[in-house]
């Protein structure tokens, strides 16, 4: 169980995070992950696949040979749920977390065109910490928040304001 002062914690990293990041106005996600990628110096791959799995709708994978992230989030959902898996899957990266996830055996399927062993190397390193999966989803969230303050009309402001509560740990009006 996630505490108030952990969760006041959380945020303070995560603010300190996007403290330097620059939100593209208007926002559009590939526009940030250009302006992400030439920061880490290496490409960001986006890469749609349909029934990526039961209980995975994102994954970011870091491959060594060529030097690319590769964002996969599922195909078969919404435009704005799309948006916010890859913005989790950038939460991870950004905040620094060690990639990969527990999904064996997927690497010919995911990723047909690039070198098996690599893909599989990278899918097995291992799950990430439930902290970590909060900071990225509360890195996702910032995103969409700052977005939208200049773009309300895409979330709508009542949408916003409750994100907004939500994040604060405040009760919505």
């Amino acid at each position: 169980m996630t505490t108030n002062g952990d969760w006041r914690r959380v945020r303070r990293r995560c603010e300190a995070v996007l403290r330097d990041v620059a939100i593209p106005e208007p926002f559009e996600l590939d526009r940030f992950c250009a302006a992400l990628a030439e920061r880490r110096g290496r490409p960001i791959v986006l890469r749609p696949v349909a029934g990526v799995g039961s209980r995975l709708t994102g994954l970011w994978l870091a491959l060594a040979d060529p030097p690319v992230d590769v964002i996969v989030y599922e195909a078969r959902t919404t435009p704005l749920h799309q948006q916010h898996i890859v913005l989790h899957e950038l939460g991870h990266v950004l905040a620094g977390h060690t990639p990969g996830a527990s999904v064996a055996g997927t690497a010919r399927l995911l990723f047909p065109d690039l070198d098996p062993d690599s893909v599989r190397r990278a899918l097995e390193r291992g799950s990430y910490s439930s902290s970590e999966e909060r900071e990225a989803e509360l890195l996702a969230s910032l995103i969409l928040l700052r977005a939208t303050r200049h773009g309300r009309e895409e979330l709508g402001s009542d949408e916003a304001r409750r994100l907004e509560a939500f994040l604060s740990g405040e009760p919505a009006t």
